[in-house]
């Protein structure tokens, strides 16, 4: 059961969200609750309620925030994790999604491919950040890694 059952955005801090990333919003969360991996350890000597679990993601005071709860709904936790360390592969991820787009439109189809691979590969290197800036905090595997990093490049506003 260390899995999520439900997850939820808040994004009443951040602009309204365009069509583009709120699809992007609704396609990760999808497979999140098709297939996921999430266990939180247990902290400070005391256990912790045992999964399924709820998550909502929020940018709160400049810092990314993980409100856990447990199935019932009960608060569990809630951990706050800088966007530093996120920022540089962000922008990165959106310049290279904003040049796959343009691609898709005007490019064969080799430099379409060669785009989406360096895309998946900095999509890669986000989700290996949050393993990292996660640890000893939530357990996730690389595929929960990667669309949890898609949701926070969904809270982060371009520009």
């Amino acid at each position: 059961m260390s899995r999520l059952i439900r997850v939820e955005i808040d994004d009443s801090a951040i602009p309204p969200a365009s069509s583009q990333v709120e699809q992007d919003r609704k396609v990760a969360i999808y497979d999140l609750l098709e297939e996921n991996s999430f266990a939180l350890p247990d902290r400070d000597r005391q256990d912790v309620p045992p999964g399924p679990y709820g998550l909502l993601l929020a940018i709160r005071e400049g810092r990314l925030v993980f409100d856990i709860s447990t199935k019932n709904g009960d608060k569990v936790g809630e951990f706050h994790l800088s966007l530093g360390p996120f920022r540089q592969v962000v922008k990165d991820y959106f310049q290279i999604c904003a040049s796959y787009y343009d691609a898709v439109k005007n490019l064969p189809p080799a430099k379409i491919e060669a785009i989406d691979m360096a895309r998946r590969g900095i999509h890669n290197e986000g989700a290996r950040t949050l393993q990292e800036r996660l640890e000893g905090k939530a357990e996730i595997d690389s595929d929960t890694s990667r669309r949890l990093f898609t949701l926070i490049c969904a809270l982060i506003p371009e520009g």
